[in-house]
């Protein structure tokens, strides 16, 4: 009886047929989990750059936006508001998708403020900002964004993420 087991043992030691099961059995769950969570990273980072991305146009529009050529046509532009379109939708009339998917120009994502930073241009005679006249105004685009993500965070028991952003602009006004 004993030499009937010790022979199996003998033989299954030696064979190697279904090694390559086993292994991808062990390791196989590893590389789906490593895998899912590179992609949630590479989604995650997407979703960064085109929040960064709406924010710089939006401060780029408002620092220009409102010059004196729209005044003296008679025409008045709520630049912030038009800036925050820029910055979600990607165009002025703020239509059309979204370029991040559950973000808007409705609720406070993003804020646009235009020309409340100013700074003197020269300080005790020391220039500070290159500049023709004796202040230098910035415009600020400041976002945020709930990361919902595809659900590998919430499988770790990562808790909600909010993305944020600025973005600024010195205020050119010509």
């Amino acid at each position: 009886m004993f030499r009937v087991i010790a022979r199996h043992v003998r033989k299954f030691r030696q064979d190697q047929r279904g090694a390559a099961l086993v292994e991808m059995t062990l390791v196989a769950p590893l590389m789906l989990f490593l895998s899912a969570g590179v992609f949630e990273f590479g989604n995650l980072i997407h979703d960064r750059l085109l929040m960064e991305a709406g924010l710089t146009d939006a401060a780029r529009f408002a620092a220009r936006c409102n010059s004196q050529l729209y005044t003296d046509a008679g025409l008045t532009i709520n630049c912030a508001n038009v800036a925050s379109n820029v910055a979600v939708f990607g165009n002025t009339k703020g239509t059309g998708t979204a370029r991040i998917s559950g973000w808007n120009a409705q609720t406070p994502n993003v804020t646009v403020t235009i020309g409340t930073n100013c700074h003197d241009a020269v300080v005790s005679g020391v220039t500070q900002y290159r500049s023709v006249t004796p202040q230098v105004c910035s415009v600020r685009a400041d976002g945020t964004y709930a990361y919902s993500g595809v659900g590998m965070l919430a499988l770790l028991n990562i808790g909600p993420i909010t993305l944020t952003g600025f973005h600024e602009e010195r205020l050119i006004r010509f």
